[in-house]
C-alpha cells in the first residue's frame, strides 16, 4: 500500500503542472487585467504602463508563469487587486464558512443517501423503491440554480421564514451574543445551504447502493447461504450491505473535493460568504490572482481526494491489496 501511495504522489506532480499552465493560459488569454478595472480614467497613459511594468504585466508569458509558480512553492499566490491584500489572507477568511458548508453538507448527504440507498435496493421494484427513484431523477433534472431558488422561496423569509436567505451568521448575534449564540446562528444559517447542496449529492450515492444491493442480491455466494438456511436479515447485513457499501467508503475523498468546488453555486445563490462566493466575484472584477489560486487550490484538494479514495478502497477492500 506505501508503495501505491507513494507512486500516486508522484503522479500527482505532472497532474498538478499541466492544470497550472491551463489555469495561467485561460486567465493570461482572457481580454483585460485587473489593473484595467482599477485605473482612474483619468491617469495619465503614461503612469498606466508605468504600474503594468511594476506588476510585470507586460513580461513574457513564460516569465509571468515561472513567477507565478515559484511564488506558489513558497505559500505565496500574490497579491489581491480588489482587496490589496495578499491572496492567501483574502482566501483564509472564506475558507473555515466553506469547510464548514462541505462538512455539514457531507454528513447530510450521508444521512440521507445510504437509508434511501438501502430501502430502494432492498425493497427494489415496490412502490417505495420507485417513490426513491423518481426523487432521483427529479434531482439529477433540477439545475442547482433553480433547486437554490425554490428552497429559499419556501424556506427563507418570502415563504415560511424557518431560515435566513443570506449571510452566514446574524448580525446582532455576532457582535453581542455569546459564543454559543453565536454558534448557533451559523448553524441556523448554514442549514438551508447545506441541506439544498446535499439533495443534490446524494444522487450518485443512492443510485450507486441500490444498484449494488440489487446486484449482489443474486450472486452466487448470496444464493449459497440461503440454501444453508442463514437468516435473511444476517445475509443482508454481512453480505450484501457490506460489500455494497464499499465503493461508497471509498468514494468519501472524491466526494469531500466535489462539495469543495461544488459550493460555488450553492454560495452564490445563498450569499453565503465561502470561497466560492470569493471566486465569482473575483471573475467579475477581474482580479485573477485569487482566481487562479482558488482553482489550484480545488485542483490540488480534488487530486488529494482521489488519492484518499484510492486508499480507503484497499483498506475496505483486501482483495484490491493484494493484487
Amino acid at each position: 500500500m506505501w508503495k501505491t501511495t507513494a507512486r500516486r504522489l508522484l503522479m500527482m506532480i505532472p497532474q498538478l503542472i499541466f492544470i497550472s499552465l491551463f489555469i495561467f493560459f485561460l486567465a493570461w488569454h482572457m481580454p483585460g487585467d485587473a489593473l484595467s478595472g482599477l485605473f482612474n480614467p483619468e491617469l495619465p497613459m503614461q503612469r498606466q504602463l508605468e504600474l503594468r511594468a511594476e506588476h510585470g504585466l507586460d513580461d513574457p508569458w513564460y516569465q509571468q508563469y515561472w513567477r507565478w509558480v515559484t511564488n506558489i512553492f513558497r505559500g505565496d499566490f500574490g497579491q489581491s487587486f480588489q482587496h490589496a491584500r495578499p491572496v492567501m489572507e483574502v482566501i483564509g477568511d472564506r475558507l473555515p464558512a466553506t469547510a464548514a458548508l462541505a462538512f455539514v453538507t457531507m454528513l447530510f448527504t450521508y444521512a440521507m443517501a445510504i437509508p434511501l440507498g438501502v430501502i430502494a435496493g432492498r425493497r427494489s421494484g415496490t412502490v417505495v423503491d420507485k417513490v426513491i427513484l423518481g426523487y432521483v431523477f427529479v434531482m439529477l433534472a433540477v439545475p442547482t440554480i433553480v433547486l437554490a431558488l425554490l428552497m429559499i422561496f419556501w424556506f427563507s423569509p418570502i415563504g415560511l421564514g424557518w431560515f435566513p436567505m443570506s449571510g452566514s451568521v446574524d448580525a446582532f448575534v455576532y457582535a453581542h451574543g455569546t459564543s454559543f449564540e453565536i454558534f448557533l446562528s451559523r448553524m441556523h444559517h448554514l442549514f438551508l445551504p447545506a441541506f439544498t447542496g446535499a439533495m443534490l449529492s446524494t444522487i450518485g450515492i443512492v443510485f450507486m447502493l441500490r444498484g449494488n444491493i440489487v446486484e449482489r442480491k443474486s450472486a452466487d455466494y448470496v444464493t449459497f447461504a440461503r440454501s444453508k438456511g442463514v437468516p435473511t436479515s444476517t445475509i443482508f447485513s454481512r453480505h450484501i450491505l457490506r460489500n455494497s457499501l464499499v465503493p461508497i467508503v471509498s468514494g468519501i475523498g472524491l466526494i469531500i473535493a466535489a462539495l469543495f468546488a461544488g459550493s460555488i453555486f450553492i454560495e452564490r445563490m445563498f450569499q453565503y460568504p465561502g470561497m466560492g462566493r470569493l471566486f465569482m466575484d473575483s471573475i467579475g472584477q477581474r482580479d485573477f490572482p485569487v482566481v487562479n489560486a482558488i482553482i489550484m487550490i480545488l485542483s490540488a484538494l480534488t487530486a488529494v481526494g482521489v488519492l484518499i479514495s484510492d486508499i480507503l478502497l484497499t483498506v475496505v477492500d483486501p482483495r484490491i491489496r493484494i493484487r
